[in-house]
């Protein structure tokens, strides 16, 4: 399955959740789109466990084929299988450079990355799922700092997780060590995910 591209508030409305963690898409119509998206049927336990693996594969902008083969790299790790998920996908580089502040939604972070505007321990890197280790320095390229769309985001920046260090002035900063569960999305039940793969096999 190719990756989502279509109007993003409107995958938030079905859903019914925000995969942009801001609230907005669904601050006016918190109910699907269409004519019958107040008429919600009620959900088997296979569709709530379909529908959180969807929340997640969308909020992060991530393939199918991506998705499930991270989810089965965090099998294979020791500890919780769904925290372990999360760290991998929060580690994504394009995650990590929406973190820093670089861009305000994780779809202008990866095309940040992919045009090659951002460097990885110095060196350029244009591949959005590059996995970034703790202590690993991300910034903005030399030749991209007068970039508008990086500035405008650095400058409405609010909060940075505590899980990353920012330096503004020379845009660049750091995963300095792994999320705590508690700092990552509240609305998400990752026990559905692991249901739905093992139901899968």
């Amino acid at each position: 399955m190719a990756r989502y591209t279509g109007p993003q508030w409107r995958l938030s409305r079905r859903l019914g959740f925000s995969t942009l963690e801001t609230g907005k898409e669904l601050a006016k119509r918190p109910y699907a789109p269409g004519q019958h998206g107040q008429k919600r049927k009620k959900q088997t336990e296979y569709g709530s466990q379909l529908a959180e693996k969807q929340k997640v594969r969308h909020m992060y902008g991530v393939n199918e084929k991506q998705f499930h083969n991270t989810f089965k790299r965090a099998g294979k790790m020791e500890g919780i299988t769904g925290y372990n998920f999360f760290c991998l996908l929060e580690s994504r580089l394009d995650n990590v450079v929406y973190r820093l502040g670089f861009a305000t939604t994780r779809r202008q972070a990866r095309q940040l990355v992919n045009h090659g505007h951002i460097t990885l321990n110095g060196v350029k890197t244009d591949i959005a799922s590059c996995h970034v280790k703790v202590g690993d320095v991300v910034a903005v390229r030399e030749k991209s700092r007068n970039l508008d769309i990086i500035k405008a985001s650095l400058a409405a920046m609010t909060h940075v997780p505590g899980f990353v260090e920012v330096d503004a002035d020379k845009m660049e900063g750091k995963l300095v060590r792994l999320p705590e569960r508690s700092e990552l999305n509240q609305e998400i039940n990752e026990a559905l995910i692991v249901e739905y793969y093992n139901r899968l096999g």
